[in-house]
């Protein structure tokens, strides 16, 4: 799309939006960059503040052929959310199409407008005594979050959106952006269709979210929280067992940290101390224990979790080295720090990966040996969801300017097709366990997804999006 041609479009879209809802095109640059990898380049930025204005938008794409990329807080970290370098698509950024616009207590759902952001869904229903409890460290929007199904850090006890989203309204591309919309909330409806999942880690390129009515739970009153520090990593798959059988759903979170990411975590936050006595250990879990029920009921977390692991220190077969119990803010201190840790530790080379429970620490093994004997000026600094089976198996490159920015990028592209081999052909697993397929994984899609299952994602795509308008990944 040329100069003109991008003028055109702002000049059609000012015709009939209020001009609040259009960016002047000196302000456009951070909307178009990623909240850490990749940038490109828009068209024009336009931010409805209104759904009769977004299906505007949306109707104006359709009739003039023009592509169109949705976003919501930007805090992805695969480009889904941003415009390729082409300069030919719209930027719909969907913030001011925001709020919670219903609270049932009784039925513990809310009905919110897709730009509202995570925090401010927790703001109104903590006022009830419940929340959302897709924990993030980012604070996204839940169209988004719908769009990349995200899980999180508490996921092991309250599941992911898929699992927390009971309705959903969304527009369609097609002339006059059809809207279709079921918030009813019926939590037992087979009636038909269950519709709404087709929109639900697709990566917002079958249709623009706009409401979605989602699941609310009750707030904990009480937490404790506990580092673990296993005998070996084969024992993990086993302790979380323990955990599980006997917590059930006091057991909230079981994240797991390697030495180097803890490290990184003290390292960069100075307000951080290490809770261990001796050197910090290879690996350890952060458990959080929770409940709303009274103390007459559950008197003593601590206790409960205490009697729980006891097994695990037998004399003939001791699953675990140590476990220290503290505050729950404490802890997840160090958990919620490594993420700037890390990334202050070098060029980061993330990976966002999942495979079945107990293959995990298998899956740890083979990858460090792999990564020690191919890519030596590599260091790992994984942490991530254990309990789920999720593991953000970070690599991190100390010190990359020894090295000319043109020979790191073969080093870059080949650790990523080895790294992701042994997860996907090795172990089963995936490339993306939250993160979704955006450009950054569109290579990797390709490579991994069965042929049956890109077929059956092309005909639906193609009948909710017949131009390809939508998005800038291929499904």
């Amino acid at each position: 799309m040329t100069i003109a041609q991008r003028r055109s479009v702002r000049a059609d879209l000012a015709a009939f939006l209020d001009p609040r809802s259009i960016v002047p095109a000196e302000d456009a640059a951070p909307y178009e960059r990623g909240y850490r990898y990749g940038a490109g380049r828009a068209a024009c930025v336009v931010r409805p503040g209104a759904i009769d204005e977004l299906r505007a938008v949306v109707d104006y794409c359709v009739r003039n052929d023009v592509r169109f990329v949705v976003q919501g807080a930007n805090t992805g970290l695969v480009g889904a959310s941003n415009p390729d370098d082409r300069g030919d698509q719209l930027l719909v950024n969907l913030d001011r199409l925001a709020g919670v616009e219903d609270i049932d207590p009784l039925d513990r759902s809310a009905v919110v407008l897709a730009g509202t952001r995570l925090s401010k869904v927790n703001e109104a229903a903590r006022v009830h005594g419940l929340c959302f409890p897709i924990d993030l460290g980012a604070d996204p929007t839940i169209g988004g979050m719908i769009a990349t199904n995200t899980g999180g850090s508490r996921m092991l006890r309250f599941g992911d959106v898929r699992d927390n989203l009971l309705g959903l309204e969304v527009v369609l591309a097609d002339t006059g952006a059809s809207a279709i919309s079921n918030l009813s909330g019926l939590r037992k409806d087979n009636s038909g269709l269950d519709w709404k999942h087709l929109f639900v880690g697709t990566g917002g390129t079958f249709g623009v979210v706009t409401r979605a009515r989602v699941k609310l739970h009750t707030l904990p009153t009480r937490t404790t929280s506990a580092l673990i520090v296993p005998q070996t990593q084969e024992d993990i798959p086993q302790i979380v067992f323990l955990l599980e059988a006997g917590l059930g759903d006091l057991l909230h979170a079981c994240e797991g940290m390697s030495r180097n990411a803890m490290r990184a975590a003290f390292r960069h936050n100075s307000s951080l101390r290490s809770p261990f006595a001796d050197d910090i250990p290879p690996y350890a879990l952060l458990v959080e224990v929770g409940t709303s029920l009274p103390e007459g009921i559950v008197a003593d977390l601590d206790a409960a979790l205490a009697d729980v692991l006891a097994p695990a220190f037998s004399d003939t077969a001791p699953l675990i080295k140590d476990v220290l119990v503290g505050r729950s803010e404490d802890f997840w201190a160090i958990r919620h720090s490594i993420s700037d840790g890390v990334a202050r530790s070098g060029l980061v080379i993330a990976f966002d990966i999942s495979v079945k429970r107990p293959e995990l620490p298998a899956f740890r093994a083979a990858a460090t040996r792999m990564i020690a004997r191919d890519f030596p000026m590599l260091d790992v600094y994984d942490f991530g969801h254990c309990g789920d089976g999720g593991d953000h198996f970070n690599l991190v490159w100390s010190d990359p300017e020894r090295t000319p920015e043109a020979e790191r990028r073969p080093v870059i592209d080949a650790v990523r097709r080895q790294l992701y081999d042994l997860v996907v052909r090795d172990f089963g697993g995936t490339f993306s366990a939250e993160h979704g397929v955006g450009p950054s994984n569109q290579e990797f899609y390709d490579r991994y997804t069965p042929e049956a299952q890109r077929m059956l994602s092309s005909l639906l795509k193609e009948g909710l999006d017949a131009h390809g308008l939508i998005g800038n990944i291929r499904l």
